[in-house]
């Protein structure tokens, strides 16, 4: 069997490059968003987008959208340029626009821009026009997420602030943040994920000793010698930038060799007969599942430059061992008694669900082994019907793609029809806050 590998330059596509934006776009008019509002949503990254793109369609534009950077995939970007990355795994047609619709769709919006993209770029949307595998560039993502934004009127009704409750009742949600509440009709989650943190063994827990960070932290120029801790997307970025550097990087990787793939799910996961698997079977089956089908992987173009750094002596990679101890200066301890001395160390051990736990009550989130439980069918807290869950949270309802892109298109589907859905049914929340206050 031929396996094809892509190439390297695949990855190299330029970032920062000017495009046209629509004419008319406003942030937030007032420094507080308005007390009451048909739908909150929280968090404003690639699933935030999507969903509040989509209640646009359905007319529900009486919204307010309260994230911690205050813009639209602001942190997202972020740390996409944190690592230095120029194009996203998800292809063209996993992209937070609205299906169903007359909407610009992400591939529309690169034929739109053909003029501002390389000749690479340029063939990979041939590519994906043949129904061929392709990659996005980063570039050309964020400049659609900014046409999304401003075209469904998302930016000027996103506030920033840090969300500390969100207080579910039987005939509103009360939003909480550090400088304003609001309360609303129905709220819809879209948290994402946060970095998973290392076991307590490795330095008694706390902060990392000196000489260590996280993957979304800045990494120290100084020093010779990196390890990267890892074996997902994010580890292949950190490794090409110390490779890029001159540094002479470990990579330990705790299973027994990288895997190399298109996506970090089974692609059956993408289509509804995949996600029909996760239909009608136990939690432990569920379980069973993600465990199996979601495993760290790295892109195929990263393939041809790690195995040529490791056979230069550039790379040196550790397979198959896991770390017993972290140590000042810095120290990697591993399980058969060996040590990796180096000046620097970074950890890209994946990411963990944010499933509104610490943000609502027990009894609305439900917490099963770190999962929400949620109605198959609306993505619903089970223990607060007006809350809903959108990305990564919805994992055990949706299945392995949830995380994705894609995924949350899925979800925002469903979730924007029963929002909408239960607007069209219910007293507006004005009126009935104006009769409670006349009784």
């Amino acid at each position: 069997m031929i396996t094809f590998v892509p190439e390297p330059h695949l990855l190299a596509s330029p970032r920062g490059r000017e495009w046209p934006v629509v004419p008319g776009v406003r942030t937030a008019v007032t420094p507080e968003p308005p007390s009451s509002a048909d739908v909150v949503i929280v968090g404003a990254g690639p699933a935030g987008l999507a969903v509040a793109s989509a209640l646009w369609h359905h007319g529900v534009r009486d919204l307010v959208v309260v994230d911690r950077d205050g813009r639209p995939c602001g942190r997202f970007f972020d740390r996409v340029d944190l690592l230095g990355q120029r194009v996203l795994r998800s292809p063209y047609e996993h992209h937070p626009g609205v299906e169903g619709y007359r909407d610009c769709e992400l591939l529309d919006f690169a034929r739109l821009h053909w003029s501002v993209l390389t000749p690479v770029e340029r063939r990979e949307i041939r590519m994906a026009q043949a129904g061929h595998r392709s990659v996005v560039p980063v570039d050309v993502f964020e400049a659609y997420c900014r046409h999304l934004a401003a075209s469904h009127h998302v930016t000027e009704r996103t506030w920033r602030g840090s969300v500390r409750e969100v207080l579910p009742t039987s005939d509103a949600v009360t939003v909480r943040a550090d400088r304003f509440s609001v309360t609303a009709r129905h709220v819809v989650l879209c948290l994402g994920e946060e970095r998973r943190s290392a076991p307590d063994t490795w330095w008694g827990g706390g902060h990392p000793p000196r000489g260590v960070t996280y993957w979304d932290e800045p990494v120290p120029g100084a020093g010779k010698r990196l390890a990267v801790v890892g074996a997902g997307l994010t580890a292949a970025h950190l490794i090409s930038n110390g490779l890029a550097q001159g540094r002479e990087v470990h990579w330990v990787v705790r299973e027994a060799g990288e895997r190399y793939q298109c996506a970090d799910v089974n692609s059956s996961f993408f289509r509804p007969e995949g996600r029909a698997r996760f239909d009608g079977v136990s939690w432990s089956e569920r379980l069973e599942l993600m465990g199996r089908f979601r495993r760290a992987s790295i892109m195929f173009e990263f393939r041809p430059t790690l195995e040529a750094a490791e056979a230069e002596g550039r790379l040196i990679v550790h397979r198959g061992k896991a770390i017993t101890r972290v140590t000042p200066g810095v120290g990697l301890h591993l399980e058969d008694g060996s040590r990796i001395a180096v000046d620097h160390a970074v950890l890209a051990l994946g990411t963990t669900p944010s499933i509104g736990d610490g943000l609502m009550p027990d009894d609305a989130v439900l917490d099963r082994g770190g999962w929400p439980r949620l109605d198959e069918r609306t993505f619903a807290y089970a223990g607060a019907p007006r809350v809903f869950a959108v990305g990564a949270a919805a994992g055990m309802a949706l299945g392995p793609a949830a995380r994705n892109i894609d995924g949350h298109r899925v979800a925002t589907a469903r979730v924007a029809a029963a929002v909408a859905g239960n607007l069209r049914r219910d007293t507006p929340l004005r009126t009935a806050t104006k009769d409670v206050a006349r009784v």
